[in-house]
């Protein structure tokens, strides 16, 4: 009997979430991101890695697909290890979509007793009622959803609004609890023993016998799992299911309180493992013989500052030989830490930049300044280091000017890559209770405050698209900054990879100019394939594209690239 199935996420094919959010958001906030993150190439639409793909596969080159999550999902291998110490058995379905038959295999067998659905990507539902269906067709287990998804809904909606989500959603019982490893054990622990649920606490479960109240809430209580007592046990899983790239934390929660980010306060007190723990997680890897690229997932991998260096030396002590990338605050940095970071082995980091005013840095409750990324960046890059410029347009206080300051940051400090994405308005952040403050109307994606409203910020984000030339826009959605160390494993060059996004990138702006265009242009098409089959790149040919892609263009100037 497999106790628990833990599905690790579902990503749906790049066809049917773009028709999805089209027909729920057209021309809306969600569409108008994701636009910049997609070309249309014979009438169907490819995100970066896909276009690899299918580039490939007309080509008649077999290769390994390449998936922005080719690499054992987290959760699943934090939840496993979690299951398997306490004596349960597990199995699991590491990305639904590609793992379908396997995953039909093991439900049909009639020994799974629960589903566990982790929800850490979602911000709709599609995507979990796939996947409960699915479960419903081929088994009878129990299924449990939890995760951010389902904890975060629990915050914003009233009983018989979450009773009406949890209705459509499908499942049997859900986790509402920002931790809800203990919770998924004692539900399996109960149901093997034949007991009710409603001793433990956390939960929604359904009662099919209410017509009144389908789902019953049981006990609220704060769960905390220590990292230092849970572990990741890699022996747990096939070296080619580990493959070449891992994914850790070291550190829950954050300890800042940005005024658009509400983890700190659903995440709890900000813990941190202590360097020698750390070592010993990564000594484990290490034995694994097969990892050389790890990602680590902390917020704030870089904070405290003594911690992070004590980290550094210990990793080029110890020389492991990993690549690595991870989020860093330029504020908590310095030209010997960024030193440290090259010797140990870093290959790129995640900024969190948001705005490159010191005006809305403060709105923000941003700590870092602009002085602080202005300093960082040239020592990063000169160090080596890929250096990712996120940010956020749009949060109360924005203007021209604001804008205007973000993107000059940009141009002078000129990272390797950047993506600007419209304030998403969300009930559960900081910035909500001062609303009456800035005059702020709406939520999500579609808002208004005394200074702008969505759909402008909505047309500064193209501007930036369109405008900034020092640095090469991440067509996130499919394609993130792991995506460009990924590629790089897989035999491109960093340049390569820069060069690829600005011919996916170029594409993306002609057809933004002219939606009648539905194919890539050959002389783009072409270049894509010299670049990524031969793996060779023409400097001239592609210095004209990152300077004329920076233009709004047309078919026929897009033909005039051509040399």
């Amino acid at each position: 009997m497999i106790d628990c199935l833990i599905v690790g996420t579902n990503m749906p094919p790049t066809p049917e979430h773009v028709e999805m959010v089209r027909s729920v958001d057209n021309h809306g906030g969600a569409w108008r991101d994701l636009r910049l993150a997609f070309v249309e190439h014979q009438g169907q639409p490819y995100t970066a890695l896909d276009l690899i793909n299918h580039i490939y596969d007309e080509a008649g080159q077999s290769h390994r697909q390449f998936n922005n999550l080719d690499f054992l999902w987290p959760a699943v291998t934090y939840l496993a290890s979690f299951l398997r110490r306490r004596g349960f058995t597990v199995d699991w379905v590491n990305l639904f979509q590609q793992e379908k038959d396997e995953m039909r295999r093991i439900l049909r067998s009639g020994q799974v007793r629960t589903v566990a659905v982790t929800t850490t990507l979602y911000v709709s539902p599609q995507p979990m009622i796939e996947v409960i269906k699915f479960v419903r067709e081929h088994s009878d287990a129990h299924i449990i959803v939890g995760g951010p998804y389902i904890s975060g809904q629990a915050e914003v909606r009233n009983a018989d609004e979450l009773a009406s989500l949890f209705e459509y959603l499908g499942a049997d019982t859900y986790v509402i609890s920002s931790e809800g490893e203990q919770a998924l054990a004692h539900i399996i622990s109960a149901l093997q023993k034949g007991e009710p649920l409603d001793g433990v606490a956390n939960l929604a479960i359904r009662d099919p016998k209410s017509l009144l109240r389908p789902f019953s809430r049981t006990l609220v209580e704060t769960e905390y799992n220590p990292l230092e007592e849970n572990p990741v046990d890699y022996g747990l899983f096939p070296p080619d299911q580990l493959s070449q790239f891992i994914s850790l934390r070291t550190a829950k929660s954050c300890p800042y309180s940005c005024a658009f980010c509400g983890f700190p306060q659903r995440a709890g007190a900000y813990k941190t493992l202590a360097p020698d723990l750390v070592e010993q997680e990564l000594d484990r890897i290490a034995a694994l013989g097969n990892v050389d690229t790890l990602t680590f997932l902390d917020d704030t991998f870089n904070v405290p500052k003594k911690r992070f260096k004590e980290i550094l030396r210990l990793m080029i002590r110890k020389q492991y030989g990993f690549r690595w990338n991870s989020f860093y605050r330029s504020d908590q940095g310095d030209y010997e830490t960024i030193q440290l970071m090259r010797e140990a082995g870093c290959e790129g980091v995640f900024l969190g930049i948001e705005s490159g005013s010191d005006t809305m840095l403060k709105n923000m409750n941003k700590t870092a300044r602009r002085r602080n990324f202005a300093e960082a960046i040239p020592q990063l890059q000169a160090a080596g280091i890929s250096a990712h410029a996120s940010l956020i347009v749009g949060f109360p206080g924005e203007t021209e000017d604001t804008i205007r300051e973000t993107q000059s940051l940009i141009e002078q400090s000129k990272p390797d890559f950047y993506r600007a994405q419209l304030w998403y308005c969300d009930p559960l952040t900081p910035i909500w209770k001062n609303r009456q403050e800035y005059d702020l109307e709406g939520n999500g994606f579609s808002w208004r405050h005394r200074t702008m409203n969505s759909e402008t910020a909505c047309d500064w984000v193209e501007r930036l698209f369109f405008d900034i030339r020092n640095s090469t826009w991440l067509p996130q959605h499919g394609f993130e900054q792991w995506s460009t160390f990924y590629l790089q494993r897989r035999g491109y060059t960093r340049k390569q990879v820069i060069d690829y996004v600005a011919l996916f990138n170029s594409t993306i702006k002609a057809q933004m100019a002219d939606p009648t265009l539905k194919t890539i242009p050959a002389p783009i098409l072409q270049r894509m394939r010299t670049l990524l089959l031969e793996k060779t790149t023409d400097d001239a040919f592609m210095a004209n594209i990152h300077h004329r892609s920076n233009e709004t263009v047309s078919q026929d100037a897009l033909e005039s690239f051509a040399f």
